[in-house]
């Protein structure tokens, strides 16, 4: 397999070109309409090899995934809109998202990884570029200290802007990061199904500690990548969720191009999934539009 036929297989698509422009062409349809919402992916990646990886990174991708092959996956499986989450290896440096979803004709928004000792002043122009909340990728990482000042001040800006905080870790530690954001009011989302631990499952501590937080109401989860866990935690996770949460605190992301599973399943796959997650089809509407347009501002 060529390097072409392996983007082509990250599409889902028999053909597609991998130009990084024409997304305009993407955003609308054939007489310049402005898309109705169909579906919200609210969780990918876009990123191409000519970008300022940081140094010191878990991986060097040896293929791209273009913004414009995205919204052409996301047409061929009948979705309107993409959120653009942050790929770690691009550190706290947000222009290529900020590209993105300028070239996207309303079609796309953002998250953004900042520094938060560093970059608050910069969160007023990232709001204006399209970003509607920050990213906390943990994993591996240190906790830092939710309670500081440097956090409060950033927090209450997100309060602000009505921005939300992604958090991705392991459930076990989930506790140290969201219940000190919840208690100064943040809106949070939780990325992965809260990625309970692979032997443990709908048992992990941490995984029972964020079905108890649903009830505050600040906290929304993302059913998105089950092969982080297992696709038989996913299912027997997801009647969990939306028993605690609702339909009106969950959202479905791809988590396209699935990086390091790349190859091994497809945004068709995942997004059928989703309807033995959610059989009924009036919570899966929500959980696909509704919900998703209100909380990253479609």
């Amino acid at each position: 397999m060529d390097r072409r036929q392996f983007n082509l297989g990250l599409l889902g698509l028999g053909a597609a070109s991998t130009l990084p422009l024409g997304l305009a062409a993407c955003a609308t349809g054939a007489t310049g309409e402005k898309r109705s919402v169909t579906g919200i992916d609210t969780h990918a990646h876009v990123f191409h090899r000519g970008l300022p990886f940081v140094p010191n990174r878990r991986y060097t991708p040896d293929y791209d995934a273009l913004p414009a092959d995205y919204l052409r996956m996301l047409d061929s499986n009948g979705m309107s809109h993409g959120v653009i989450v942050p790929i770690s290896i691009l550190g706290t440096n947000n222009d290529y998202t900020l590209e993105v979803i300028r070239q996207s004709g309303g079609r796309v928004r953002g998250l953004a990884v900042i520094d938060p000792a560093k970059d608050i002043g910069k969160l007023d122009a990232l709001n204006a570029g399209g970003i509607v909340g920050i990213r906390l990728n943990l994993i591996g990482k240190p906790v830092d200290d939710m309670k500081s000042s440097v956090w409060r001040e950033l927090v209450a800006t997100c309060r602000r802007l009505d921005w939300q905080i992604e958090v991705y870790d392991d459930a076990s530690r989930l506790a140290q990061t969201v219940t000190p954001l919840i208690d100064q009011g943040a809106k949070v989302v939780v990325d992965h199904f809260g990625k309970p631990d692979v032997g443990q499952g709908i048992s992990d501590p941490g995984f029972k500690y964020l079905l108890g937080v649903a009830a505050t109401r600040q906290v929304w989860v993302k059913l998105s990548a089950p092969y982080r866990s297992s696709d038989a935690i996913a299912a027997d996770a997801a009647p969990l969720l939306l028993k605690a949460f609702g339909p009106e605190r969950l959202v479905w992301g791809s988590d396209w191009p699935h990086t390091a599973f790349e190859g091994k399943v497809s945004h068709r796959t995942l997004r059928a999934q989703l309807d033995g997650w959610v059989p009924d089809a009036e919570a899966r509407r929500i959980i696909l539009t509704e919900t998703p347009a209100k909380l990253f501002r479609f």
